[in-house]
């Protein structure tokens, strides 16, 4: 058992945060998971890890038996886009989460990975391997794994100094002005709601979209955007700081859509194939979930004749 006890100075923090804070010998994953089984008390009961501290209370801890936390190989069904002795390029569908977590174990794309590939790059660790940048749950589109440490390296270098070009398609809420933009906005966590980021604070990491309208709509833009920067959930969070929240990202205030996940695809990767040094470009189709919604979307009225 573990006694913890909080000051005010823990005052609106979340209870996760506080014990990834305070047992930083634990991953967060493995916290979480502890909270959702009732293993960690506040004053004598069961808490969410979305409570937020008042800075007077007594938290009891029981941890789990440590059962490692790693991949495990599942036969689910993978659309490899492209590979070679370095890289694979896989279509990830929405709905996939990329690799396990709090509550996530099962179905996920490291797992079907493993199963079908085997050994993979290990510099993520046993939870991520392979794994070299990641696409949100309801994303669905391109997204590369390492086969290889060197390949991990390679690949990782080639993010890191901007030389991986990335477009996605997005259908967001709204009628854009212009006909392309920018936007440069710093990217952090909500201090509030911790699921959340935030362009409005800012503060935060550099973040680069820019984006080109390919179509409008009555009452929504259908654009291509590029990213610069690799920052959690940017397109989204950039898109509804400028008041076109990508349709369906209720996360980010768009309203209620016919859409059983938010438009946002990662329609095109082109990198530099550490195999053989070759400028690689993979493109994932537009799903027919999304493609079916872009056809329902009602054109711009025409101005009444007088």
């Amino acid at each position: 058992m573990i006694e913890l006890e909080t000051s005010t100075n823990d005052a609106g923090l979340r209870l996760d945060q506080f014990l990834h804070n305070r047992l930083p010998q634990y991953s967060r994953s493995r916290l979480q998971s502890w909270i959702e089984q009732g293993r960690v008390e506040i004053n004598g009961s069961a808490a969410k890890r979305s409570y937020s501290l008042k800075g007077s209370e007594r938290i009891h801890v029981r941890p789990a038996d440590l059962t490692p936390l790693r991949a495990e190989a599942e036969d689910v069904p993978l659309d490899v886009l492209y590979q070679d002795d370095s890289v694979i390029a896989i279509n990830k569908p929405s709905g996939m989460v990329v690799h396990a977590g709090a509550g996530r174990h099962s179905g996920t794309l490291v797992n079907a990975l493993v199963h079908r590939f085997g050994k993979l790059s290990t510099v993520g660790g046993d939870l991520r391997p392979g794994i070299v940048h990641r696409l949100d749950r309801l994303t669905s589109g391109v997204i590369l794994v390492a086969k290889t440490d060197a390949a991990h390296r390679h690949l990782a270098a080639q993010f890191s100094n901007r030389e991986v070009e990335k477009i996605y398609l997005a259908l967001v809420n709204g009628r854009m002005r212009g006909d392309s933009g920018k936007i440069t906005k710093p990217i952090a966590r909500d201090p509030v709601r911790r699921i959340r980021m935030t362009a409005k604070s800012g503060a935060g990491r550099h973040a680069i979209t820019e984006y080109k309208v390919l179509k409008r709509f009555d009452d929504s833009t259908y654009l291509e955007v590029k990213i610069g920067t690799g920052r959690t959930h940017q397109i989204r969070v950039h898109l509804a700081s400028v008041g076109h929240p990508v349709v369906g990202d209720k996360l980010y205030g768009a309203p209620p859509a016919e859409l059983d996940r938010f438009f946002l695809h990662a329609n095109q990767i082109t990198f530099k194939s550490p195999a053989t040094g070759e400028n690689i470009a993979v493109t994932a189709p537009l799903p027919p979930e999304l493609a079916d919604y872009l056809t329902r979307q009602p054109p711009i009225p025409y101005p009444k004749s007088l």
